[in-house]
């Protein structure tokens, strides 16, 4: 572990209120390029500490594969902070942080006595970033504001879920918790922007992420489809609305995908499943020819692939166009690609006695890599170690223990 590089992020300081899925995965990314992201945790931990799924012979279950998952590389101080003086310890690692993060619903922290106008009067530095399912009054009041909203809400209202389907009546909800994920990013992004500023000018501000704003931007496609040509986009399958071909297309054992919108890889593609005659036919020439013809495009490339293998047609195929088989997380696991970029990331599970594997870090930095160090933590591992660090004392934390404030 000494060999490995620290991370760009390095020396940020990072306090983490976040629960479930999108804070916590978005704190992770921060932490994963070497932020000092301390998870602040309640007597009885984040929620999702308790949810599976286990390992078959984990003896402790003292959390599952959703918590380790979005949770590592972090420290975890529990804190009491519905008591005065938990509030007060929290307000002293205020001082010396650079960022505060939380995903609660709005008001919670001001009633708190937390909120971003009490914790930038104690450090003016303080970058507080938000995420809500319909934003902050902070950031524009909605009248929606006070909703309660997850993942599936921001799927639904932020439009991606009715541009999704196998038909045009049919919508359908995304297989990951986009919903989540694409805000937990918009935040880290928003989060270093505040950051950088507040490096050049000390002053430190908040940011507010609306969870159905970062999904609307998401689609933007289906916007301007609408202001240019008053169109509602809807589900198309897996056809693209614009681009031909472009999509997935049936096979022998699954399903494949080929993209050739241009005219030389569409004359390409052509050639190596034995129809040049169409590369040359004037009536696919360019995009929208394509486009026009969409049917029999598809019948073309369906001719071809449907008598083969996803095997086979990575061999004829694959490197040659835009081509790429639609794999399950069996296929991922037996992939060199995906190990040779250290995606699948062996950590410890307290209570198995074998690591368990976690997705790996997608972002790629020469200079300062990011790594994964140090599985998710047990709740209030590093209690003690950080309120050392920001200056209390061992006679402190003994006294704030026994009082219930830490834990």
């Amino acid at each position: 572990m000494s060999a490995i590089s620290p991370g760009a992020l390095e020396g940020l300081k990072v306090l983490d209120l976040t629960q479930m899925l999108a804070g916590p995965y978005c704190t992770q990314l921060l932490a994963d390029q070497g932020a000092e992201v301390i998870k602040i945790e309640p007597p009885e931990g984040d929620m999702t500490r308790t949810m599976g799924p286990y390992r078959a012979d984990d003896t402790r279950r003292l959390w599952g594969g959703y918590f380790q998952s979005i949770n590592r590389n972090k420290k975890s101080l529990c804190i009491d902070l519905k008591q005065a003086e938990g509030k007060a310890i929290f307000m002293r690692l205020v001082e010396r942080a650079d960022v505060v993060v939380e995903n609660m619903r709005v008001g919670v922290m001001d009633r708190l006595g937390l909120g971003y106008e009490q914790l930038s009067a104690c450090n003016p530095r303080i970058v507080y970033a938000a995420l809500r399912g319909f934003g902050d009054p902070r950031g524009g009041a909605t009248p929606y504001q006070d909703w309660p909203a997850f993942d599936v809400i921001a799927q639904a209202m932020g439009g991606i879920m009715g541009i999704t389907g196998p038909d045009a009546n049919t919508p359908l909800k995304i297989g990951p918790g986009v919903g989540d994920l694409v805000p937990a990013i918009h935040m880290a992004f928003g989060i270093m922007a505040g950051v950088y500023r507040a490096q050049k000018t000390g002053r430190g501000q908040f940011v507010d992420v609306p969870m159905v704003d970062t999904i609307l931007s998401l689609c933007e496609r289906m916007v301007y489809q609408y202001s240019y040509e008053n169109k509602v986009a809807g589900p198309e399958g897996n056809r693209h609305p614009i681009l031909c071909p472009f999509g997935m297309f049936r096979c022998k054992d699954g399903w494949v995908t080929i993209a050739c919108p241009t005219d030389a890889f569409w004359k390409q593609l052509c050639e190596l499943i034995g129809r040049p005659e169409l590369g040359n036919d004037p009536a696919f020439k360019g995009n929208d020819g394509r486009q026009r013809h969409h049917d029999r495009v598809d019948e073309a490339i369906h001719g071809y692939t449907m008598p083969r293998s996803k095997r086979e047609l990575t061999e004829l195929l694959g490197g040659k166009i835009p081509f790429g088989p639609v794999y399950d997380v069996r296929d991922i696991f037996a992939d060199e690609h995906f190990r040779a970029h250290d995606m699948l990331v062996s950590v410890e599970q307290p209570g198995s006695a074998t690591p368990v594997q976690i997705a790996g870090i997608a972002l790629r930095m020469t200079g300062t890599p990011g790594a994964v160090v140090r599985r998710a933590p047990l709740l209030g591992e590093d209690t003690d170690a950080v309120l050392m660090e920001f200056g209390a004392n061992a006679g402190d934390i003994r006294r704030w223990r026994e009082q219930g404030l830490v834990r």
